[in-house]
């Protein structure tokens, strides 16, 4: 086992500049280091991380310290029958029927709202006007919330992704997250018991109202899972869309096919995910001592797994430093579910519940965007930059097109 000094820190500022060249370090000469600061052991080879995965023995015991603080205990938290009941009682609005005849309606409208307030401009800085706003708009109107507080739930999104990225520990920022936690609680759950009283016809409601073997979810169940739902259904959306058309505005023979064949979105995602994740690392904790193909992990450690380094190795992938949509050894059918072969939105029974929402976001969005911007350019003189660690995407995104329609 390799110790942190041999390999680019991921706590530094070159690290967070390109994490690319980094994790080919580590695959290569380093793919199961200790690293004290975050006192956490790091793995970066696709085996090793999709073993994580999957393996019952990684556990998430973690998130008791990671994600409590901020959200409350969430259903990453839970395990066995406990876990899948209260995967139960979430999982149908986030598919099939449910997923297309009722929140669909809600995608587009938001889609169709944000893009209204420049498609006659001729330019957009699409992370600022458009990716930040649009998932956090829709799980706000999904949930049946007042539309007035996008803003106020924008403010909270962006504490607990702080919160979940603090990997240096600052304190202000963790003051700031268990300060979101307080107001959200005191936000929420006046509205959970209304609605429990007066339930509708939104994702609240349901929530409030679903049942399992006589097990509901309790209030705070419900606020956690909201809490989370923002990090985790506003984060993966908000990157995604910024860096897929960053990645195909760069590769312009690719955009030009998506353009022609919609259908290629899926694709264009799928290969996103791949190539530039949104999240690029996700913490386990074994409960006993696990020997991976470069080491044995003591019982009790926290293991960062390291996504964005995993999605790259050449082990798995041919020529994996390229994007490309028309790869041939990522499968586009199974890469919204727990089948898939990258390692995006995690696998196994933590896979992400949102992932299907995920793509018909990106989907919709994308189709909108493509419409309104069919000439759609990077403004002169700009290259897309990705900036970020824990999370990662463009920074910013300065489009020019010829306003149509």
């Amino acid at each position: 086992m390799t110790t942190a000094p041999e390999v680019p820190d991921i706590l530094s500022p070159e690290f967070a500049t390109d994490p690319y060249s980094a994790y080919r370090i580590m695959r290569e000469h380093a793919p199961l280091f200790w690293h004290e600061p975050m006192q956490s052991y790091v793995i970066s080879r696709y085996e090793d991380v999709s073993r994580a995965f999957r393996d019952p023995a990684f556990t998430t015991a973690n998130y008791d310290w990671q994600l409590e603080p901020v959200h409350g205990r969430t259903i990453l938290q839970l395990s066995g029958r406990e876990h899948a009941v209260r995967r139960g009682l979430v999982a149908p609005a986030f598919r099939g029927d449910e997923l297309q005849g009722r929140f669909l309606p809600v995608i587009e409208r938001n889609a169709r709202r944000l893009i209204g307030r420049f498609r006659a401009t001729g330019r957009v800085e699409l992370v600022g006007e458009f990716s930040t706003h649009f998932p956090i708009n829709v799980i706000v109107d999904m949930l049946g919330l007042d539309q007035a507080d996008h803003a106020r739930f924008q403010r909270w999104y962006t504490s607990i992704i702080a919160f979940l990225g603090n990997l240096a520990q600052d304190p202000e920022v963790a003051a700031a997250g268990e300060r979101t936690r307080v107001e959200l609680a005191a936000y929420m759950l006046p509205i959970i018991a209304e609605r429990r009283a007066n339930p509708g016809d939104d994702l609240l409601s349901r929530l409030c109202l679903a049942e399992i073997d006589g097990t509901r979810m309790s209030d705070e169940d419900i606020k956690a899972f909201v809490s989370l739902l923002l990090a985790a259904g506003g984060e993966t959306t908000d990157k995604a869309i910024s860096a897929i058309m960053a990645n195909l505005l760069v590769h312009p023979e690719q955009l030009a096919a998506v353009r022609a064949d919609r259908s290629l979105i899926a694709r264009a995602f799928a290969e996103t995910l791949r190539f530039s994740p949104p999240v690029h690392m996700i913490m386990r904790q074994p409960d006993r001592d696990v020997t991976l193909s470069c080491g044995t992990i003591p019982a009790g450690s926290t293991v960062t797994c390291l996504i964005g380094a995993a999605n790259r190795d050449a082990e798995r992938y041919r020529d994996p430093e390229r994007f490309d949509i028309f790869r041939d050894d990522l499968d586009t059918t199974t890469a919204f579910s727990a089948a898939a072969n990258h390692l995006a939105f995690a696998l196994g029974r933590h896979f992400c519940v949102g992932a299907l929402l995920a793509k018909t976001e990106v989907e919709v969005a994308m189709n909108m965007l493509l419409d309104a911007m069919p000439d759609v350019r990077v403004a002169d003189g700009f290259v897309p930059v990705e900036q970020g660690g824990f999370t990662r995407g463009p920074e910013r995104l300065p489009l020019e097109f010829t306003p149509v329609g």
